[in-house]
C-alpha cells in the first residue's frame, strides 16, 4: 500500500522509514483514509513487538508515514532463503508478534493482516510486527471496509475474514499468526495455488495438511497449538494471544509458585478427581507422570479433574492448564485423507447417547476394578451388520453400539447382488444389435 524508503532525520540525525503513496493513487480518498488510520493506530501504542509510527504528513500533496526503521529482514525472506524453521526459533518469533498483538487488542485494534511479510526480525532475534494498514479500530470503526467485503491476505486470512473483514476480531489475528507460524515450521505456504474462492472452501472445511505432515520435525504439542488456532470455528480458537502463547509454548504465562523442597523449585502437582463412586481423591505427581494418566483415562472423565500446584490448591480445570490443555481440548478435525489414514474406508459414527470405543473413551480404565478411578468398558455390540460411513469428514472414531442401522456402505445393497445392472444390459444389447447388423451386411455381399 505505498513504497518506503530509508532515510535520515535532518534534524536529529535519526534513521528512519517512510512510506509514500504511489503518485497514481495520491486522489484515492480511501487510501488516504487508511494512511491516517496506521498513523493513528501504530501510534497510540508504545510496544518493543510493534512497529512504532513517528509522523504523518503531506509534501506536494503527496502524504507519507514516517516509522521507526527496523534493521534487519522480514519473517517470509527468512523462510524463503533458509526454508523450514526450528520449532524452537519459530516458536520465538512467533510468541513475540503475539505479545504486541496481545497489547494490541486490549487497546481495541486488530491487525487483519497478519503474515510472514508484516514480521520484521532484526539481527539480535528481536520480532516487530509492521503494517498497520488495514488495522481495525473495535470501537470507532471508520467505514473504509464495505459490509460483506474481505479484507487481508487469503493464504492467511480466518474463513470469517473473507465474508465480512468489517466484523473481524481478535480470533481473526490468532488464526493468521497460526497459519503464519504453519509456513515457518514447514516452509510452505498454506493453501497454495488456490484462488481465494478455493482458499476459503479448504478453510471452511479445515482442508489443510497437518503441520506435522509437512515438518515431521516438530512435537505433537504444536502440531496441536497450530491446527486449533487454524479451526474453522472461531470458538474453537485460543480466546486471546495470551491462550495462544500458551498453547505453542506448553507452559503458563502467568507467575506461578511452585512447590519448594530444600530452596528448589519442584516438579509437583496435585490433582483432584472423583471416582465411580463419588468419592473425592487428591493424588500427588510429576506433569509427565499426570499426562500419563489423562492420556490412559485412568482418572475418569476429564471435565471432572482439576489441577494445582499445592495441596491447599487453589484448583483449576484441566482445559484451562496450559501444561494439560493439549489433552483434553480438541482442534477441528481434519478431513479424511485416504492417501495416509489407512482406516479412510472404514469409518464408524457415535449415535447420541451412545459410548464411544474403548480404545477412545473418555474415563475408560482398562486396569483391574480395584484401581482408582475404575470405569468398566462399554458393552460389547450385539450382532448385526457393521456401520461404514464413507464421508470425506472424520468421524472421531466412534461406532454405533447395538444397532442395526446401516449409515452407508461401500456396496449399494438396494440392488440384488445376483442381478446384473443397467449397464450390463446396455452393453449385452450394443453387441446383439452390431452382431445383427454385421450378419445382415455379410448376406448381402453374398447376394
Amino acid at each position: 500500500m505505498g513504497s518506503v524508503y530509508r532515510a535520515r532525520n535532518q534534524v536529529t540525525g535519526e534513521i528512519v522509514a517512510i512510506k509514500i503513496v504511489p503518485s497514481n493513487m495520491a486522489n484515492n480518498q480511501v487510501l488516504i483514509k487508511r494512511f491516517e488510520q496506521e498513523f493513528r493506530a501504530a501510534s497510540r501504542i508504545e510496544n518493543e513487538n510493534l512497529v512504532r509510527a513517528l509522523d504523518f504528513g503531506y509534501e506536494n500533496n503527496t502524504p507519507y508515514l514516517v516509522m521507526e526503521y527496523v534493521e534487519g529482514e522480514t519473517l517470509g525472506q527468512r523462510i524463503e532463503r533458509q526454508g523450514k524453521l526450528a520449532e524452537k526459533d519459530a516458536i520465538k518469533v512467533i510468541a513475540q508478534i503475539a505479545k504486541g498483538l496481545h497489547v494490541a487488542h486490549q487497546h481495541g485494534l486488530v491487525h487483519r493482516d497478519v503474515k510472514p511479510d508484516n514480521i520484521l526480525i532484526t539481527p539480535d532475534g528481536r520480532a516487530k510486527l509492521a503494517d498497520m494498514g488495514l488495522v481495525k479500530e473495535v470501537e470507532t470503526e471508520l467505514n473504509l471496509t464495505r459490509t460483506g467485503r474481505g479484507l487481508g491476505t487469503p493464504q492467511f486470512m480466518a474463513p470469517e475474514q473473507f465474508r465480512n473483514a468489517k466484523n473481524a476480531d481478535a480470533r481473526c489475528d490468532i488464526y493468521s499468526l497460526g497459519a503464519t507460524l504453519y509456513m515457518a515450521v514447514s516452509g510452505e505456504l498454506p493453501f497454495r495455488s488456490c484462488s481465494p474462492l478455493d482458499a476459503w472452501m479448504k478453510k471452511v472445511q479445515n482442508d489443510f495438511p497437518p503441520p506435522k505432515e509437512l515438518a515431521p520435525h516438530i512435537s505433537e504439542r504444536l502440531d496441536w497449538a497450530i491446527r486449533r488456532s487454524m479451526s474453522a470455528d472461531p470458538q474453537q480458537r485460543p480466546s486471546n494471544c495470551r491462550e495462544f502463547i500458551e498453547d505453542i509454548m506448553g507452559r503458563s504465562t502467568k507467575k506461578l509458585a511452585s512447590p519448594v523442597v530444600n530452596g528448589a523449585g519442584q516438579d509437583v502437582w496435585f490433582i483432584v478427581y472423583s471416582d465411580e463412586l463419588g468419592t473425592m481423591h487428591t493424588v500427588r505427581g510429576s506433569l509427565a507422570a499426570i499426562r500419563r494418566c489423562l492420556k490412559e483415562g485412568r482418572l475418569g472423565d476429564a471435565e471432572n479433574i482439576k489441577v494445582g500446584r499445592s495441596q491447599a490448591g487453589p484448583f483449576e480445570a484441566v482445559k484451562n492448564q496450559p501444561e494439560f490443555r493439549d489433552l483434553v481440548v480438541n482442534p477441528a478435525a481434519l478431513p479424511m485423507n485416504p492417501k495416509t489414514d489407512s482406516r479412510a474406508s472404514q469409518r464408524v459414527l457415535s449415535l447420541p447417547g451412545q459410548s464411544p470405543p474403548p480404545s477412545s473413551a473418555p474415563g475408560y480404565n482398562p486396569g483391574p476394578p480395584s484401581a482408582p478411578g475404575y470405569i468398566p468398558p462399554p458393552p460389547k455390540p450385539s450382532s448385526g451388520p457393521a456401520v461404514v460411513v464413507a464421508s470425506s469428514q472424520p468421524a472421531s472414531g466412534y461406532s454405533v453400539r447395538n444397532s442395526t442401522i446401516e449409515v452407508a456402505s461401500h456396496v449399494d445393497r438396494s440392488r440384488s447382488r445376483n442381478s446384473p445392472d443397467w449397464l450390463t444390459w446396455l452393453l449385452l444389447g450394443l453387441v446383439l444389435a452390431c452382431g445383427f447388423a454385421l450378419g445382415l451386411i455379410f448376406l448381402l455381399i453374398i447376394k
